[in-house]
């Protein structure tokens, strides 16, 4: 039996650690001494994560906690089972009797566990444990081969399980994983390109394929079975019929399809991606709005599967299966004026670029590797930093996560969104320096500066928001560095960034 209290020590080791090798010696440590039964919940809760995902525990729910426990004493499999029972709880009443649920798991907890609880059922466990740095530390205590651990993650889908597998069984065992249809495997995904010529310069021969900007789905069937996936592997078949329906009427037996749902007009041209998100959220049984379904890759078909071949198989065995009608529009590059062409025709029919895809590459799920990059028209603006919040892990001691505010012309500042991304340690480092001399205001986490410091900001698009003030938020926001040299007062309006929504 693992008590919770290990764990929770293993977590603020990890947060402490700056290198990532001790961070996975850290993580090693812990999980060759955890019982089996608890390797996949161990692994879950270390990456910040529940086994059920979502058990319908809000902020309101944790704001009042009861005492703390005196000792600790909760194992991690009690937890768990603690979390799948208050998520199962449902009807008239529930509400009650899950704070009610919770109330008694937090008064078993110390004061540690109780802050460490918080923090996982609010998603805001940030220790630095992501997904790289877990699969390396669950082949050190196991003593396999890191691909071997991330191959297999690929083909199972839950890292927990493969953990468990790993650490039992060994490389014979994780070498018996393989793709099973009717379970999502890790989709690959695109490294970040700068435009068409620097990415064929890197990828030949390759074919150019339109970027849209969809929600990803990998769908799988089995006879006139069909289960369709999200990119975060979530199932989400009830809510795409048509999807369903378009799938089931190919001319195959067992296939598993990585494409992309999206909402279009009636000339074709994409929804905003909004508009494709609410479909996926909402549960009728009669959309007002239909999906299309667009495929790009193949992974499977009919007890074969195809993620090793290279990339000009399995688009072949993808056209010799899809109609062009629901393929994403693709052709081989010959030169970098041809790759310039599709990705002008791309923009001109209102998606996001391209994807430049090598032809000899096969399916690294789950890596964003050198086979795949997205190349799109960069956008930026200049804004203005509200306020900062202290880094984790290796950025603990920096200002890291910035707040960033449009220039409002009635006066003051409002709100876009948050960043931490694009910053190098150079750039961390003068960035706390500058901010702390500009700080009129703090709490725990959080220092408040006057509105002075302006950074110039790239980003894929706007999109309506109500968690900020603007009613937008940037997608994807990225620091491209300081602008000490402009004023707030030159900084971008909130019209600007308005005039940006599609």
């Amino acid at each position: 039996m693992t008590l919770l209290a290990e764990l929770v020590a293993t977590s603020e080791a990890v947060r402490a650690a700056s290198a990532r090798n001790e961070k996975v010696a850290r993580l090693a440590e812990l999980l060759r001494r955890t019982a089996p039964a608890e390797v996949p919940i161990a692994v879950s809760f270390l990456s910040g994560e529940l086994r059920q995902r979502q058990i319908g525990v809000g902020w309101a729910a944790l704001r009042e906690a009861p005492e703390p426990a005196a000792e600790p004493s909760l194992a991690l499999a009690a937890v768990d089972a603690a979390f799948a029972r208050i998520g199962a709880l449902g009807g008239p009443g529930s509400q009650g009797a899950r704070r009610e649920a919770v109330g008694a798991l937090f008064a078993a907890a110390t004061g540690t566990e109780q802050a460490f609880l918080r923090a996982l059922l609010g998603g805001e466990l940030r220790q630095g444990a992501q997904e790289g740095v877990m699969v390396e530390g669950v082949a050190r205590a196991a003593e396999v081969p890191r691909d071997a651990v991330r191959r297999a993650l690929m083909l199972q889908g839950d890292l927990g399980t493969v953990a468990a597998v790993a650490l039992e069984q060994g490389a014979a065992g994780l070498g018996a994983i393989g793709l099973e249809v009717g379970r999502p495997v890790h989709p690959m995904l695109a490294a970040p390109g700068d435009d068409v010529d620097a990415a064929l310069e890197r990828i030949a021969p390759a074919a150019v394929e339109f970027k849209l900007d969809g929600a990803r789905v990998q769908v799988h069937r089995r006879g006139d079975e069909v289960r369709v996936f999200t990119r975060t592997l979530d199932e989400v078949t009830a809510r795409v019929p048509e999807v369903v329906e378009a799938v089931r009427a190919l001319p195959v037996e067992a296939v598993v399809l990585d494409g992309e749902a999206i909402a279009l007009r009636d000339d074709g041209r994409p929804h905003p991606f909004q508009v494709t998100a609410a479909r996926f959220g909402s549960r009728s049984r009669a959309p007002s709005l239909p999906l299309s379904s667009l495929f790009f890759d193949v992974l499977h078909v009919d007890g074969e599967d195809l993620v090793d071949r290279p990339g000009a198989e399995r688009a072949a065995a993808l056209a010799q299966l899809v109609p062009e009608s629901a393929r994403v529009p693709r052709e081989v590059a010959g030169d970098a004026a041809a790759a310039r062409a599709v990705l002008a025709r791309a923009l001109a029919a209102g998606h996001e670029g391209v994807l430049v895809k090598s032809l000899d590459a096969p399916y690294a799920a789950g890596r964003r590797g050198a086979g795949w990059l997205k190349v799109k028209p960069v956008h930026t603006l200049d804004l203005v930093v509200l306020a900062a919040e202290w880094g984790h892990g290796r950025r603990r001691g920096w200002l890291s996560n910035l707040h960033l505010g449009a220039r409002d012309p009635a006066g003051g500042f409002v709100m876009l969104g948050k960043t931490f991304k694009g910053l190098t340690d150079a750039m961390l480092t003068w960035q706390t320096e500058r901010l702390l001399e500009l700080e009129v205001a703090r709490d725990s986490y959080t220092v408040h500066v006057r509105p002075e410091l302006v950074v110039e900001i790239a980003f894929d698009g706007v999109q309506t928001s109500s968690r900020y003030p603007g009613g937008v938020a940037l997608r994807f926001a990225r620091v491209l560095r300081h602008r000490p040299d402009k004023p707030a007062a030159e900084a971008d309006t909130i019209e600007a960034v308005l005039a940006l929504r599609p």
